[in-house]
């Protein structure tokens, strides 16, 4: 479903909507859909995540069904973690890269029985499925089902306690980054113990047909643990207290894996792969720069753009991602710097309208109090 903006560009709506409207969320435009940036405000959405548990719609996400027999050997090709190591059920976080190694886009994998199931940006969808079509040479078969679904996520410390009001199905057995069909609302539904905020939770796809009686449920179940509506505000600021990196703020396609602290998904001994070849020249000449967090002593509002300069004002680096942290009460903000600068108890200056701001550089995340951090 969509509606036509005063410039005739179609925004989607989620499948959602009437109930966003309902509970008269706030809607804003992103990443071509209608979506909820909050309900009641993004600092208590963001509390009651960490406090208790929150019900996110993330139903402008991505969707791509992988098929064939040749789809491992091309998502190998395609990613820069190793899909092979996956066994049926697991998930994994990955990405994909160009051949100068940066960010196409960072993604999730889900392997599935006969298929896997890769989850992308939402502002990504048409470019991702672009060029992963452009470099099919292994004859798979590749399906957008973005608009088939909807996708609700369950997040924080009590997430389990609401999903077992919901399912029968054993909830302990379903570890972190895995994945399986269980019945929900007397339907078999794909459910994902993953999550974009450091919380225990579980990500539900839903076919459009199950998505009105699934929120239903869920709303009538969290009556008894006192669920709260959480809009994409939130999301932000909890995802940036855990260092997650947003694509188009932290990480893009100038940027890559190494330098944005995500080495880890990057394995160099599975074989070729996109990207790989720049990878190793950038490891072999080392970094010369660093994603870091920073904090701040004096209240301020870092932005996304804002320039890091060293002691004696030279521009060095710019704020990526900035925010007030509601769980910690203090500015906390990511940004490049020269490796010099990157080791922990490093101070920059930030220019924040006008005025110069003394950072720090911690350590990750920010947050340490997570369930899942």
């Amino acid at each position: 479903m969509s509606v036509a903006t005063q410039t005739d560009t179609p925004i989607k709506l989620s499948p959602f909507d009437r109930q966003h409207r309902a509970l008269s969320a706030k809607l804003v435009p992103f990443a071509g859909y209608s979506m909820p940036i909050q309900y009641h405000g993004m600092t208590e959405e963001h509390l009651a995540v960490r406090r208790n548990v929150g019900l996110f719609d993330l139903s402008h996400m991505g969707e791509f069904e992988v098929t064939g027999s040749g789809a491992l050997e091309f998502l190998q090709r395609l990613t820069c973690n190793d899909v092979a190591a996956l066994n049926v059920g697991q998930a994994q976080y990955n990405a994909l890269l160009t051949p100068g190694g940066g960010f196409v886009d960072d993604l999730l994998v889900y392997r599935l029985v006969d298929r896997y199931l890769l989850v992308v940006n939402a502002s990504n969808i048409e470019k991702d499925f672009n060029w992963l079509s452009s470099h099919n040479k292994d004859g798979v078969t590749l399906r957008n089902l973005s608009d088939e679904f909807g996708l609700l996520a369950i997040q924080g410390p009590n997430a389990q306690t609401l999903m077992a009001r919901l399912t029968d199905f054993p909830l302990a057995n379903l570890k972190y980054y895995e994945q399986t069909y269980l019945s929900l609302c007397g339907e078999p539904t794909l459910v994902a113990r993953t999550g974009y905020t450091g919380e225990d939770g579980f990500e539900i796809y839903l076919p459009l047909k199950q998505c009105a009686d699934a929120w239903d449920a869920i709303a009538g179940a969290g009556e008894t643990c006192d669920l709260s509506y959480i809009g994409l505000g939130a999301r932000d600021t909890l995802r940036l207290e855990m260092r997650m990196a947003l694509y188009g703020n932290d990480i893009d396609d100038t940027t890559t894996p190494l330098e944005a602290g995500l080495a880890w998904i990057v394995k160099f001994d599975k074989g070729d792969f996109i990207g790989k070849d720049a990878l190793v020249r950038q490891k072999a000449d080392g970094l010369t720069r660093k994603l870091v967090c920073l904090t701040f002593a004096e209240r301020c509002v870092p932005r996304h753009g804002y320039p890091v300069s060293d002691d004696a004002g030279n521009t060095i680096g710019q704020v990526t991602s900035g925010a007030f942290s509601p769980s910690l009460q203090i500015p906390i903000a990511l940004a490049y710097v020269p490796t010099a600068f990157s080791r922990t108890g490093a101070t920059v200056q930030i220019l924040i309208r006008g005025k110069s701001f003394t950072a720090t550089v911690v350590k990750p995340p920010f947050y340490s109090g997570a369930s899942h951090r």
